[in-house]
């Protein structure tokens, strides 16, 4: 849609060559660009027209060429291993933070432009699809392929999207609820995801009681890569897909977990990236990169609940203080740290905010809010914020006004404190005896691990 006359579009892309590119308004005739300028530091790129656009809608073509690398980014290609030996590829791909415009140019990669078109894409003929196939026919320039449809997916951010194609093996069950679950592994390895389709199965009913909100698609695929950069982060793949390398590789040979050990921490990411994160992701959308802690940190702080219900015997709970609180503490000392909430207004300032800010400190941000409002109340709020931006834009406030309507409390007065400004305070105290009575100074700095701070 053009929303004002122009003779330029600005788009963002990486890593491709565009061809040609034309536009073509609505009832009338195309119009070819005549130029392609690349700001290649800020990922964009300009198509330049000989006339000018003017407002109203139309279709924007592009012809253009991107290569499948093995950066683990955009569309790329991941190689493993079969039992026997043999070297297997798959192409996969990986769009967040801002990739989904490598080898695949679209519209702003960011969480504001939800809904995407039906992917088609040409394979070769014996390759099992998922089951949300809607049409399979001849590849036009290639009869040795077959052309596949996938139905609408749902509404979600660019980033999300995700489609592998190559050779996989799986195991299927179903929860409770009648929800089909698969993990897909590599060839020759299906057996090694059995855990994780136990796990899945057990956890999406847990998740539905506590938030009151039922899953909102009809299965759950889960994938393993061999090459993956990003092993936590969800993704759809025409419903959704889950890339779980870690667990398939170190989890699902061993059930027994001791502390601190790497299984156990392993388990807990695996509790946390399996069903919870469609609830975020699919049920609602953040609102800009600001917002991602609601995503990641909200994600870090529930992988302990969902843990602790599925596996009581692991006394998950002891080990949060050491690896997120702790872990939260030492880099929000520093003095180059940064808020929970911070602007992003450019490509690799999104990378800078995935880190222990986000998901440590914003999974121990919420653990502190869980314990004012007190359970109860919090799944209200929580089921009041799901249910209200389902499918819509959110943002941190849109969060704090569904737990304020159900607890009463001012949630935004008190969390925006925690979330706006970095660092966190140091009481001290000083006791001093008055006659009968013993009366007790407290002073708030922000505790800096370089010194004492002096600011306000």
């Amino acid at each position: 849609q053009v929303k004002n006359a122009t003779n330029q579009i600005v788009m963002n892309c990486a890593d491709i060559d565009i061809i040609t590119a034309s536009y073509a308004p609505e009832g009338d005739e195309e119009v070819h660009a005549t130029g392609f300028n690349y700001q290649n530091e800020d990922e964009k790129v300009t198509l330049s027209f000989p006339s000018t656009l003017q407002k109203g809608t139309g279709t924007l073509k592009i012809d253009f060429v991107g290569e499948l690398n093995d950066k683990m980014k955009g569309f790329y290609r991941s190689k493993y291993s079969t039992p026997g030996g043999d070297t297997r590829y798959a192409a996969v791909t990986q769009f967040e933070r801002t990739h989904f415009y490598t080898q695949l140019l679209k519209p702003p990669p960011n969480p504001r432009f939800p809904g995407l078109k039906p992917p088609n894409f040409p394979r070769p003929t014996p390759h099992f699809q998922p089951q949300n196939v809607v049409e399979r026919r001849p590849y036009p320039d290639d009869e040795s392929l077959v052309e596949v449809k996938f139905a609408r997916s749902p509404v979600m951010s660019t980033y999300l999207v995700a489609f592998v194609v190559g050779e996989y093996d799986f195991v299927e069950a179903r929860s409770q609820d009648g929800v089909l679950v698969r993990v897909y592994t590599p060839v020759g390895k299906a057996e090694q995801g059995k855990f994780a389709l136990e796990v899945a199965a057990k956890t999406l009913p847990f998740y539905k009681d506590y938030f009151n909100v039922p899953y909102p698609l009809p299965k759950i695929d889960l994938i393993a890569i061999a090459d993956f950069a990003a092993g936590k982060v969800t993704r759809f793949i025409a419903e959704i897909v889950f890339y779980l390398n870690f667990l398939i590789q170190k989890l699902f040979k061993k059930k027994t977990f001791g502390k601190r050990s790497s299984n156990s921490l392993g388990l807990n990411e695996s509790l946390r990236i399996l069903p919870f994160i469609p609830l975020f992701f699919c049920v609602s959308l953040q609102e800009w990169w600001t917002h991602l802690w609601l995503n990641e940190g909200f994600a870090s702080w529930i992988e302990y609940l969902c843990v602790d219900h599925c596996f009581p015997e692991y006394d998950i709970w002891t080990q949060f203080v050491s690896a997120d609180y702790t872990r939260a503490q030492e880099l929000d000392a520093l003095d180059n740290s940064h808020p929970i909430e911070v602007s992003v207004g450019h490509p690799s300032e999104v990378d800078e905010i995935f880190d222990a800010i986000s998901y440590s400190k914003g999974a121990s941000v919420i653990r502190m809010l869980h314990d004012y409002i007190g359970d109860e109340d919090f799944r209200k709020g929580m089921n009041l914020y799901l249910t209200k931006f389902q499918q819509r834009n959110a943002a941190t406030e849109d969060l704090w006004e569904s737990l304020e309507k159900a607890s009463g409390k001012p949630i935004a007065a008190v969390m925006n404190t925690w979330t706006k400004q970095m660092g966190f305070p140091l009481i001290y105290v000083e006791a001093e005896q008055q006659e009968d009575d013993k009366v007790l100074k407290l002073v708030q700095k922000k505790f800096c691990a370089s010194g004492p701070y002096t600011g306000k």
